[in-house]
């Protein structure tokens, strides 16, 4: 065995891919509490909500309950990340992995027409009342544990 490699001759024009290209942020907007309005690049956009998230590293407590410098950040060069100074980052790749922060009503029924479920079966799936089914497939606003647990069932549910 020789030791020697050799990699071919790539041209100054060559591009070289290593996977799915990394998101890139065209814009944030601060909204209510820690929430941003997010649009990237590719055009998706969504809220998420910052606050677990800042809750869970202790680096981040100067942005937890000081509004100001939490309004201060601005979008990185490379627009990969929301910076507020040589300290502080977030990277567009932990925004894109946040679940949106809002959850329509209108999900809400998609969700349970993937799922297959009656009314009783969410209510009993979500631990609460039938009732309170029925008032998130109308119109009533739906809170965000609901969102969430609503989520984690549809990803872990077969499709029907």
């Amino acid at each position: 065995m020789s030791g020697i490699a050799s990699i071919p001759d790539i041209g100054d024009d060559d591009i070289i891919t290593a996977g799915p290209a990394l998101p890139r942020l065209a814009s944030v907007v601060p909204l209510k509490g820690r929430k941003l309005h997010v649009r990237f690049e590719d055009g998706r956009e969504k809220t998420v909500d910052l606050a677990p998230a800042l809750e869970s590293r202790r680096f981040y407590k100067p942005l937890r309950g000081d509004d100001t410098l939490f309004r201060s950040f601005r979008i990185s060069e490379y627009r990969n990340a929301i910076e507020w100074n040589d300290d502080l980052d977030f990277s567009a790749v932990w925004l894109e992995a946040l679940p949106d922060a809002e959850f329509s009503n209108e999900e809400f029924r998609a969700a349970m027409d993937r799922m297959g479920m009656t009314l009783d079966g969410m209510a009993e799936a979500l631990e609460v009342s039938r009732r309170l089914i029925a008032d998130y497939r109308k119109d009533k606003r739906i809170p965000r544990h609901i969102g969430l647990a609503t989520r984690y069932l549809v990803e872990h549910t077969p499709s029907q």
